[in-house]
């Protein structure tokens, strides 16, 4: 199996300490070797952008440049994370006097972007590695009878020239993971919407009622649960549910899992190294 520079970012090393851990988990079981680098900073969450444009490639080609001096593709399990420095990676590989500049700057720190490492996320690994029969293969405890919504949300599909794993518009690697694992996808009209996250604090109603409306629509397909890969996506569907319940006029609850946890679960992991019982509303295994 593949050996790759693990990029967890702020949220699984924080306030999603169970997305750290059942990566880990379910890596080890699958003999995926995420080595984590100590070099690695934050990736800025799009903020730095808006700062300073210079700053926010530095910081990211910076990342980019210490996975380079290791040979290592980086693999991450945040969908922000995923988004920022991809997008790094692009417009610098696309713009030679933009890569000079920037160089320049990490000349200052021993460091110089070659454009030779890809950025992936951590799904799309597993799918790599062994697609959808081999990861079947793995399974011990099929989640036979489960029905599962696959939420994507914005930053793993698009934009879909930055992402490109698949498409922006109908991209179906969640659902390839989920009847691996023995479960039936359901996946709704919301899958690929917004939660709101980014727009919490100056639009906290707003951004409740965009996950409100997106957990009513896996209610309404059946779910028994919901999926994701995005740590921030998670904290409002899980975290913040109750209050985004009230903003829609419903209060009955549905549990939110990180898909390494789903995966893990199929994959015979107990569930206290899973995280789940981090979570916010509970999980019954």
């Amino acid at each position: 199996m593949g050996r790759y520079a693990f990029y967890p970012g702020c949220a699984a090393k924080g306030a999603s300490k169970e997305l750290y851990e059942s990566t880990v988990a379910v890596a080890e079981k699958l003999g995926i070797e995420l080595v984590e680098l100590p070099e690695f900073s934050c990736c800025g969450a799009g903020v730095l952008e808006e700062v300073k444009e210079a700053v926010d490639l530095a910081v990211n080609a910076r990342n980019l440049a210490y996975a380079e001096k290791r040979g290592l593709d980086i693999v991450t399990v945040c969908s922000t994370c995923l988004l920022v420095l991809r997008k790094t990676k692009y417009l610098l590989d696309s713009d030679e006097d933009l890569r000079e500049e920037v160089n320049e700057i990490l000349s200052e720190a021993g460091l110089k972007y070659k454009g030779t490492v890809n950025v992936k996320h951590f799904h799309w690994v597993i799918l790599e590695e062994f697609g959808e029969e081999g990861l079947r293969g793995k399974v011990v405890k099929p989640l036979s009878g489960k029905k599962v919504y696959p939420y994507y949300g914005c930053h793993t599909v698009r934009p879909q020239s930055i992402l490109g794993f698949e498409s922006s518009e109908n991209p179906q690697s969640l659902e390839r993971i989920i009847r691996a694992l023995g479960a039936e996808p359901v996946s709704g009209k919301r899958r690929l919407e917004c939660c709101g996250f980014h727009a919490f604090w100056p639009a906290p109603n707003l951004s409740m009622k965009l996950t409100g409306v997106n957990l009513l629509d896996a209610k309404q397909c059946g779910a028994d649960c919901i999926t994701t890969p995005c740590p921030l996506c998670h904290m409002n569907l899980d975290a913040n549910q109750s209050r985004a319940l009230k903003e829609v006029g419903e209060n009955s609850k549905i549990p939110v899992l990180h898909l390494p946890q789903l995966i893990g679960l199929a994959l015979g992991i107990d569930p206290k190294k899973l995280g789940l019982h981090r979570n916010i509303v509970p999980v019954s295994c």
